[in-house]
């Protein structure tokens, strides 16, 4: 809810409208777990918030911290889902070095675009995350880690442009001063190419970043590993990102996840460099991480440096980002897709002992 959805619920109640400030007081500054938590608040209005309100939309089943001290969480939503939210350090290339903790937010459950070397994709999508699942991702990662966030990314599961209402809806209360009051310019969205969305978003006020997850520098590339390309081939959106540099004025990233003897050669480099300078884009370079069961390696460090150098040669800001987490599964789904598999592997085994046949 808004403040001003609050407060127009508490004086339907009978309630003062300053009510609304000690409620999201105790939700986003003191990381309540329970409505009885809250206890400047009369009795009755905390048995009635209860009834009435849910205050939790995630429940933690599983953390897990890298080396790095990257975490990732994995969430369970009211109807069983799981989701996965990754609490990252300072990173050169996601955000400045005085930027101190990102969050990773995902946006669906599962992902329809089925790009060929991400796990979110392996089991398509099984729909929408709420405004209310968005939010409660990072007031969780903060509350579970003692860590406050200065940076979101939607950069998680699910494509979120394909979620445009709830995501925007999300982040507009996690900008609000009586949320978490992070910046809009704090804030990435991470597409996968919807065009007609990303011309939307250009209309919005609020100064989000655009990244483009774009992993291929020609249509025969990006196809072959990206589907959505099929649909809206480069020029259809690379002419949506001139319409958003136009009318925002905000620099695009690309982000190029680099696959061995794939998208790693210098051809792809030079056209990558050739469209990063006619945008005048940001281009984050990210070695593979890899996901079981997928065929993707990723390349030497040394191709990854030389792909770098190929394609500064067009003048352009090329950050190869080390990733993190990579002792954790922090790839988007890994966590989510190993625990599925656990439940399942669970039932069979359940179903086998009580002798039943399905």
């Amino acid at each position: 809810m808004t403040r001003e959805e609050l407060v127009a619920w508490l004086m339907s109640a009978g309630e003062p409208a300053y009510r609304a400030d000690q409620i999201l007081g105790w939700v986003y500054e003191r990381g309540a777990g329970s409505f009885q938590e809250m206890t400047n608040l009369p009795v009755g209005l905390r048995e009635r918030l209860a009834e009435e309100m849910e205050l939790n939309a995630v429940r933690a089943l599983r953390v897990r911290q890298a080396g790095d001290t990257t975490e990732k969480f994995l969430f369970q939503l009211s109807d069983g889902a799981l989701i996965e939210t990754v609490l990252i350090p300072a990173t050169p290339g996601l955000t400045s070095q005085s930027d101190r903790h990102t969050v990773c937010v995902s946006s669906q459950v599962g992902c329809a675009y089925g790009c060929r070397f991400c796990a979110s994709g392996l089991a398509g999508v099984r729909r929408n995350l709420s405004a209310a699942e968005i939010v409660d991702q990072v007031v969780h990662v903060q509350r579970l880690s003692g860590e406050r966030v200065h940076n979101i990314v939607m950069m998680g599961m699910g494509e979120p442009l394909a979620n445009y209402e709830a995501v925007l809806r999300a982040l507009k209360i996690l900008n609000s001063p009586w949320s978490l009051g992070i910046g809009a310019r704090k804030m990435t969205i991470s597409t996968v190419g919807l065009a007609p969305q990303i011309r939307r978003l250009a209309e919005e006020p609020m100064q989000i970043r655009l990244a483009i997850s774009l992993h291929g520098a020609t249509d025969e590339v990006r196809s072959r590993i990206m589907p959505v390309n099929r649909k809206y081939p480069l020029r259809e959106l690379i002419g949506a990102c001139e319409e958003y540099r136009r009318r925002r004025q905000r620099q695009i990233t690309f982000e190029y996840i680099l696959l061995k003897d794939v998208n790693d050669t210098e051809e792809q480099a030079r056209a990558l460099g050739a469209l990063a300078a006619r945008l005048a884009a940001k281009v984050n370079l990210i070695p593979y991480n890899p996901v079981e069961g997928l065929p993707w390696q990723r390349p030497s460090e040394a191709q990854c440096r030389q792909f770098q150098q190929w394609v500064k040669r067009y003048r352009v800001a090329v950050t190869l980002r080390m990733e993190k987490g990579t002792d954790i599964n922090a790839a988007c789904g890994q966590l989510r897709l190993q625990e599925e598999r656990r439940i399942g592997a669970e039932w069979s085994l359940a179903a086998v002992v009580s002798g039943s046949t399905m």
